[in-house]
């Protein structure tokens, strides 16, 4: 569907193997590692030209981009769900593919999904004439739901304590987790004093933002065929 992220110079370039040998003797990267590396960022990303054509997007953005999203891939076609993020998306993908500036982006409302994009100029021979930008789409929660758990292994917190951890990431009050997870308050603020101990976190604000600086990690992808 994506061509560019099927295409390569060479016939074993989906090869691990291959790839590090190749990598190892100073060779360039193909367009297929490329598209591998790309296809593990916790970020969806596009490369789209100056008509809205798409002629890349990674595994993030080919899942998360359905219809309740903000941006919308229709085919090979980049599209914006609500009728008045129509012109702004236009705008701000011409000034990154024609004017050569980056624009920052958000689409979608405060009262449903929201989602904010960054245009970066992405003008480059090898998708031809036209011009492009590439599109680096927000993320949906502050904090990695694998980052979180490696996280919560590292601190030796218990299963109770990373589910708090997780819903403290997303912004919820004690109250509300205490509701969501079922338990009393009291229990809730206990594990958020044992999460603090354990991490050596000052505040719950510190906490979750030495979360949110976490590298993402990855389920296990399968190699293109």
């Amino acid at each position: 569907m994506y061509s560019h992220s099927d295409r390569s110079d060479s016939p074993d370039a989906g090869d691990p193997a291959t790839a590090l040998a190749a990598f190892q003797e100073g060779a360039a990267p193909t367009a297929s590692v490329l598209a591998r590396m790309l296809d593990v960022i916790d970020y969806g990303v596009l490369l789209a030209l100056d008509d809205g054509h798409v002629v890349f997007a990674n595994k993030v953005a080919r899942e998360e981009l359905d219809d309740r999203h903000p941006l919308q891939l229709l085919g090979q076609s980049l599209r914006a769900r609500r009728s008045r993020d129509i012109a702004p998306l236009w705008a701000a993908l011409e000034c990154a593919a024609l004017r050569g500036l980056q624009r920052m982006l958000t689409l979608g409302d405060a009262e449903g999904e929201s989602v904010t994009v960054a245009f970066i100029p992405m003008s480059d021979p090898a998708i031809g004439p036209r011009a492009g930008a590439m599109l680096v789409v927000g993320r949906r929660s502050a904090c990695d739901d694998l980052s979180v758990e490696a996280f919560g292994r590292q601190s030796r917190l218990t299963d109770a304590e990373v589910r708090v951890l997780k819903l403290l990431c997303l912004g919820r009050r004690p109250a509300d987790i205490a509701l969501a997870q079922r338990v009393a308050l009291c229990t809730v603020r206990t594990h958020i004093s044992n999460i603090r101990d354990k991490t050596g976190a000052p505040s719950v604000g510190d906490l979750v933002l030495e979360v949110t600086k976490l590298p993402p990690l990855f389920r296990r992808i399968r190699a293109r065929a």
